[in-house]
């Protein structure tokens, strides 16, 4: 094993390569087959016979003629377990990511599943979309000659809602992304009913890169601003899209450089998780005393996320962790150690929690190389929050529920974040916070 993560929701992004005869076939699915075996952390193994599952597919692998066919065969098997974080990594292109392996650039604009529509909710600054005329609040009808809706049918209708938001985002990102410099025709519906079509190419996502182990290489982004509430107080804002060591440095100069605000906001919408030992750190920005957010529970073993209190600024002065409100912000694509992290924080008090409940997919999961040259991530943990809340297939509920809306995103407005705002107008601190809690 060579990582650990708490990372939903991953997209490849690295040299396409031709699909060929399977390498190492069953040599790779029985690797596969037990690694998991010996590792989840479930010795009922979610209630699943492990031994009749090998028995049934096993030969189906045996039989696979091409890469992309055992790769299907193995994610069957891995979604026996019915669980997240059991996902593969492709070391080739399949049909699985579009025949395509290199999905490292974007079109420049972040959509949700609203309804039955994808709507979008942001687009980049200086992007291909922005450049393109692109809004927020325009619906993406089709991606070349595929209709949204053929795209969207592809995904069961009768699934919890919070899979579908997540299946279909991955399922039209692989259409969206490919190499960079090329092209992509997309059609959408403007805010007056209009269809626009408009050709873009796809750029490299913003940020910093950053890599662990056999991940696909990320971008980086940590951004930050300072803005008034309704009535008037400071609110620092803190946005970033993964838990990456990269943050940890620009996290604490927002912290530090906003520190003195009436309250802040860590805007966690669309960051889908990444290394689970960070949670410590960044909450020790917020606390005091050492509380513990959460456990994660092996087969053998508990390991408790205890906040660091972070009593050194970044110029090594002493200083007071933050002691006023902080509020989160979550969306359908808020997963894995963001949930922990928002639900950790909510479970002790710590936080108010604004948005829509998140993935659901909160189990920690290493990764390992198989002999075909593929990764598979799969779950060694279970985590539970302090108060004993269980997140994975549930998520993180709001605290206020803000629905996702087109009147809104065309009117310019974050609902969810203005929520937020008018919560931290309401909020009336104890003469003397101690571990920096608000009521």
């Amino acid at each position: 094993m060579n990582g650990r993560l708490l990372l939903a929701a991953v997209l490849v992004a690295s040299g396409a390569v031709l699909d060929a005869q399977p390498t190492r076939a069953l040599e790779t699915f029985d690797k596969a087959w037990t690694i998991i075996r010996d590792t989840h952390f479930d010795v009922t193994m979610n209630g699943v016979d492990w031994e009749a599952v090998r028995t049934e597919l096993r030969p189906r692998a045996a039989e696979a003629g091409t890469d992309s066919e055992l790769r299907a065969v193995i994610r069957e098997m891995l979604g026996k377990l019915g669980q997240s974080h059991f996902a593969l990594i492709p070391s080739t292109a399949d049909a699985s990511t579009g025949g395509r392996l290199d999905l490292s650039a974007g079109p420049g604009f972040d959509f949700r599943l609203v309804g039955n529509v994808l709507l979008v909710t942001r687009v980049a600054a200086g992007g291909p979309a922005s450049d393109a005329g692109v809004r927020p609040g325009w619906t993406l009808t089709a991606i070349g000659s595929t209709d949204a809706a053929r795209l969207l049918s592809t995904i069961p209708q009768d699934v919890p809602a919070r899979i579908r938001n997540v299946e279909v985002w991955r399922a039209v990102e692989t259409h969206l992304r490919g190499s960079s410099g090329t092209q992509i025709e997309l059609t959408f519906q403007d805010g007056d009913s209009r269809n626009v079509a408009v050709k873009l190419e796809r750029e490299p996502d913003a940020g910093e890169p950053a890599r662990v182990g056999n991940l696909p290489t990320m971008a980086v982004r940590v951004e930050s601003e300072s803005r008034k509430t309704p009535n008037g107080k400071s609110a620092g804002i803190i946005a970033f899209n993964v838990w990456m060591p990269s943050v940890d440095r620009r996290f604490q100069a927002a912290v530090d450089r906003l520190r003195s605000a009436d309250g802040m906001v860590l805007d966690l919408r669309g960051n889908p998780g990444g290394l689970a030992a960070m949670l410590m750190g960044i909450s020790g920005h917020f606390l005091t005393e050492r509380k513990v957010l959460g456990t994660m529970k092996t087969r053998e073993t508990q390991l408790r996320f205890t906040a660091n209190p972070r009593q050194v600024n970044a110029a090594g002065e002493r200083v007071t962790p933050f002691g006023g409100p902080v509020a989160i912000l979550v969306d359908s694509l808020t997963g894995s150690a963001s949930e922990c992290f928002a639900g950790g924080m909510q479970s002790i008090g710590r936080a108010r929690v604004f948005g829509q409940s998140s993935m659901g997919q909160a189990l920690p999961a290493v990764f390992d190389r198989l002999p075909n040259g593929d990764t598979l991530i799969h779950a060694y943990g279970d985590f539970v929050t302090a108060d004993g809340t269980r997140l994975e297939g549930r998520g993180v509920v709001p605290d206020e529920e803000v629905p996702l809306t087109r009147q809104d995103l065309l009117a310019g407005r974050d609902a969810t974040l203005e929520r937020a705002l008018h919560w931290i107008d309401r909020v009336v601190l104890p003469a003397s916070p101690s571990g920096g809690q608000a009521p």
